[in-house]
């Protein structure tokens, strides 16, 4: 008798294209993979994949079989979203993470995670939005919390906050009281997102004016970084205000008051589109509703600086 098991297995290796891929978004061993699909090929009485070359394909029984598979594994996940309680959805999400999040809600969500899935467990992994949207491309993490929305074939976006980008610098530079000028923003290092982003690119063109000299542009993959060298007097960080709340609050770092403005970052939970994707869902609808509510806790503290 065909058993999920052994068909999610089969849709996964398809999906990737390998078994080790199957069996790391499964999290169990390739051995294991090959015994399913050995299973479900001899219950089916056909082959249903070739391997070729460490590749795995379908062949034209296993492409009829992958229709169907899809549709059962669709059916098996909306009928646990209705009917199953909370502790049903278990196993393991990979999840990549953009570092403003980290330094915002991330912690939040983890803790309702926990306490609303209490057998899914996550994998985080930090990331700047170009490399996490190539692993999610790559299907290589299920649910990324990035700068977008992304654009790409098959990804689904939801809308998790957008957070207002700052000029922040410590009250040692002397540029607190009053209107700051672009001029006066240039005399000093800007501290900001790593190369190859959307917020460098942007900041870049903001100082490329003629009037301007130009400007020394200091790039870090770390946010901390930038933050630890903003208070230490070293520059003028341009990242979301939201990030450094503490250090506002204790004086450490002021907003700066410019006329230079800069679009807010809208981050997004993106997902490529899956027959199995509730829990990535869910997921994602709870990061929404956290990212929120980190926005209207931390609006009034904004407004007082």
């Amino acid at each position: 008798m065909l058993d999920f098991r052994s068909i999610e297995t089969f849709l996964w290796v398809v999906k990737l294209g390998s078994f080790r891929g199957a069996a790391q978004r499964l999290n169990t061993t390739q051995p294991a993979i090959s015994q399913r699909i050995a299973q479900l090929e001899r219950e089916m009485g056909m082959k249903l994949l070739n391997r070729d070359h460490r590749v795995a394909s379908p062949t034209p029984s296993g492409r009829q079989m992958m229709v169907y598979a899809e549709k059962l594994i669709g059916l098996r996940a909306a009928m646990m979203a209705e009917i199953g309680d909370r502790s049903a959805m278990r196993g393991v999400m990979r999840l990549g993470v953009a570092e403003t999040i980290v330094h915002t809600w991330l912690p939040r969500l983890v803790k309702s995670v926990n306490e609303v899935y209490p057998n899914l467990s996550l994998e985080i992994e930090v990331d700047i939005t170009p490399n996490l949207t190539g692993r999610l491309l790559a299907q290589e993490i299920e649910l990324a919390f990035v700068v977008g929305p992304l654009s790409a074939s098959g990804v689904h976006n939801r809308v998790l906050a957008d957070y207002p980008i700052g000029f922040l610098a410590s009250p040692s530079l002397g540029l607190g009281k009053g209107p700051v000028t672009p001029a006066d923003l240039a005399r000093f290092p800007i501290i900001t997102f790593p190369r190859k982003t959307k917020p460098y690119e942007v900041v870049r063109e903001v100082f490329d004016r003629p009037e301007l000299p130009p400007i020394r542009l200091h790039a870090s993959a770390s946010l901390a970084t930038v933050i630890h060298m903003a208070v230490e007097g070293l520059g003028i960080a341009v990242i979301p205000d939201a990030i450094v709340a503490n250090e506002l609050a204790d004086g450490r770092l002021q907003l700066l008051d410019t006329d230079l403005a800069i679009a807010p970052l809208t981050f997004t939970a993106s997902w490529l589109a899956s027959p199995d994707v509730v829990a990535v869902e869910r997921v994602a609808e709870l990061a929404r509703q956290i990212a929120q509510s980190s926005l209207a806790v931390d609006a009034p503290a904004q407004a007082r600086h």
